[in-house]
Formats: C-alpha cells, structure tokens, sequence
C-alpha cells in the first residue's frame, strides 16, 4: 500500500504561479513511478507529468510542456508540480498518482482554479 497527501492548490490569476506536493508513504513507494493528472468539470482525468524518485526521468503533456516543472525531494518523500503561466484551461483537481505494473494509488486530489 502507498498513501498519498496532495497540497497546495488554490485559486490564482491567470500567469501567476502555484507548487503543489504530494507526499508520499507506505510500502516500497521509492519504487513507483510518480505521476500528476488532473480533470476539469465534465472533462476525462488527463495525464499532466511524470517522474522516477531518481529524478533522472521526467515527462510532460504538450499542454504543461515548458511551463510545469516535475521535481523529488526524497528526503522528504515529496513530490513537487511547479505550475508557472497558469491558464485559465489549467483549471481542474489535480490528483498525484504511484504507478507500478498493475498498481496505482491516488490521492485525494487538489483544486487548481485560474481566474482570467
């Protein structure tokens, strides 16, 4: 079992900037794959970015590519999304993901909300 805790989200202008973490817990979680999605209203839970606890392997959806930034603290065993540039399109509840093989464990989700 790997628990997961999202913070950070909250309302922003449009072009500000939001960090949000997860910390992660529980059984050989170092040996998962961290991922962010998120889902608007009415949308499909979309893949934002992922990342080794390494650190050495990141990826990004072409819509965050450049301004989102995926980073490891594993001395705090937390997981960090900084979000610059925010768009109003950004908004939506952010979920971090462990995957390994057949296995994924969510956490609660955060709400992001970007005012135009």
């Amino acid at each position: 079992q790997v628990q997961l805790v999202e913070s950070g989200g909250g309302l922003v202008q449009a072009g500000g900037s939001l960090r949000l973490s997860c910390a992660a817990s529980g059984r050989n979680f170092s040996t998962y794959r961290m991922r962010w999605f998120r889902q608007a209203p009415g949308k499909e839970r979309e893949f934002v970015a992922n990342i080794s606890w390494s650190g050495r392997s990141t990826g990004y959806a072409d819509s965050v590519k450049g301004r989102f930034t995926i980073s490891t603290d594993n001395a705090k065993n937390t997981v960090y999304l900084q979000m610059n540039t925010l768009k109003p399109e950004d908004t939506a509840v952010y979920y971090c993901n462990a995957h390994r093989g057949d296995n994924d464990y969510w956490g609660q989700g955060t709400q992001v909300t970007v005012s135009s």
